[in-house]
């Protein structure tokens, strides 16, 4: 994975123009999720600057964007709503304060629970919902928009085959605007989603009661905020892993992300993760390092400060362009191929499409990687509950029969071990041999202890072999000792 000691000038200039492309594409998103949270554009925008600058510095994944987005947004909106904006200010501090301690309590170690059916149904859904937003830009707007979208999308399909120098999104970018402004189109701007600020944000601290009270009634939102920020960048990163094929610290950028809001909310930002779309944007147009995260950071702000009447009147049609090319390059059209599908065993597709139907239908990333991993869970313990097996080989003396258990014993597996036996017509000793299972948890040592009960009330002697040492020592802590 580069780093500043392999910044060639070649690899600078990829990394400065991709994060200047990436800025474009941050502002209007900014300015809608302001607009979400029900805030000034420029708490948005101040919020987009601050995260990606610090995230640069401090996180664990090269290339990945940082800014404001549509899923914290929705958390902090009812504390600027229901409260004002010093409210979520602090809400945002806090929820930086929960991250940075989750992360160094390990909470990125999850993230190997995470599914591959899982992690492709974020990928999908994820080019899914970029494209859904998408649609309102083309909708009620003048005809002149299709055919601007189109030409955008044409250009950055052919002008790679021309030369890769300058990223095709921003070629796309200028065309279209020289486009609009020389021809003199009437079709919705940058400068019609909000006002862009004309100065830099200044820090200082919310004006909050530092009170128990205001503690309590923040606290909420601000772990809600720090969960669903963890998980979506934890998923990004990982999702940039797979693409780069480089690794990423997921504990450094966990209490990375937790730094940035900090430092956000400081600034009177309304706080932020990983910007999945815009990081598309950026891996796609080959940046590899930190540079092009701070570059796009500081380009927002000087667009919006120093350019912002220009930058002002870029079509919507241009950046709605960018963002279809970016929703149709990450869906994972391989996994919803026919051939795909019917070698693919029916719970994992079962998983990806409940991972994609709950984040499609509640628009939120972090809940349909949990529903999805819930799922997989239970299809995975049901699986493993059938592979545990128990057959009875009797003594041709008729005085001892030997029980073999077979497979993994947890909780599913071992509910229906206790019938497996017959109490009534076996001999008087009785041997289980687990030499082929493994005891996992309580609920497999109680119900041997329940067999032994059922046989003990027949005046019946059961003796436990075969048991491997993990299973031996957890079956001798907890034998006898689960029931009153």
């Amino acid at each position: 994975m580069p780093d500043l000691r392999h910044l060639t000038p070649r690899v600078l200039r990829t990394e400065l123009l991709s994060g200047l492309v990436v800025a474009l594409a941050l502002i209007p998103e900014a300015i809608s999720f302001s607009i979400i949270a029900g805030v000034d554009p420029s708490v948005g925008l101040f919020a987009s600057f601050t995260m990606a600058v610090v995230i640069a510095i401090v996180g664990g994944r090269s290339a990945m964007i940082s800014a404001a987005t549509g899923a914290i947004a929705l958390v902090v909106a009812p504390v600027a709503r229901e409260y004002g904006l010093a409210y979520l200010v602090a809400t945002v501090i806090l929820g930086g304060v929960f991250q940075v301690v989750l992360g160094a309590l390990g909470v990125a170690r999850l993230m190997r629970f995470v599914p591959r059916s899982v992690m492709v149904g974020f990928v999908n859904a994820l080019a899914i919902l970029i494209f859904m937003a998408q649609v309102p830009e083309l909708v009620d707007v003048p005809w002149v928009v299709y055919p601007l979208v189109v030409g955008g999308l044409a250009l950055m399909v052919f002008f790679p085959r021309i030369t890769r120098v300058v990223p095709a999104p921003l070629v796309s970018i200028a065309v279209l605007t020289a486009i609009t402004l020389g021809a003199g189109l009437a079709v919705p701007t940058v400068g019609d989603r909000g006002v862009l600020p004309s100065f830099l944000p200044v820090p200082g601290l919310p004006d909050v009661p530092f009170t128990v009270d205001t503690l309590t009634l923040i606290a909420p939102y601000a772990l809600a905020l720090a969960l669903v920020g963890l998980m979506e960048s934890l998923m990004t990163a990982k999702l940039v892993d797979d693409i780069t094929d480089t690794p990423s610290g997921k504990t450094r950028e966990s209490i990375g992300q937790g730094i940035a809001n900090i430092v956000t909310g400081f600034f009177g930002g309304m706080g932020g993760c990983a910007m999945i779309g815009q990081t598309m944007i950026n891996v796609r147009n080959g940046a590899r390092t930190r540079v092009s995260t701070f570059a796009a950071g500081v380009f927002l702000m000087i667009l919006c400060i120093v350019f912002g009447p220009w930058v002002s009147q870029i079509p919507m049609a241009a950046l709605v362009a960018v963002m279809v090319l970016v929703s149709f390059s990450t869906f994972d059209w391989h996994s919803v191929a026919p051939a795909t599908l019917r070698r693919m065993p029916l719970g994992e597709t079962s998983v990806m499409v409940i991972t994609v139907a709950v984040v499609v239908v509640t628009h939120n990333l972090a809940i349909g990687v949990v529903a999805g991993s819930l799922v997989a869970m239970v299809i995975f313990a049901r699986r493993v509950a059938h592979l545990a097996s128990v057959t009875a080989a009797v003594d041709p003396d008729g005085t001892q029969v030997v029980y073999a258990v077979t497979g993994e014993l947890f909780f599913a597996s071992s509910n229906d071990l206790v019938s497996r036996f017959a109490y009534a017509t076996d001999p008087d000793d009785v041997v289980i041999d687990l030499t082929d299972a493994h005891i996992w948890d309580a609920s497999s040592v109680a119900a041997l202890d329940a067999v032994q009960a059922k046989y003990a009330a027949r005046g019946k002697k059961v003796t436990i072999v075969g048991l491997n040492r993990p299973s031996a020592e957890l079956h001798e802590t907890l034998a006898g000792q689960l029931t009153p």
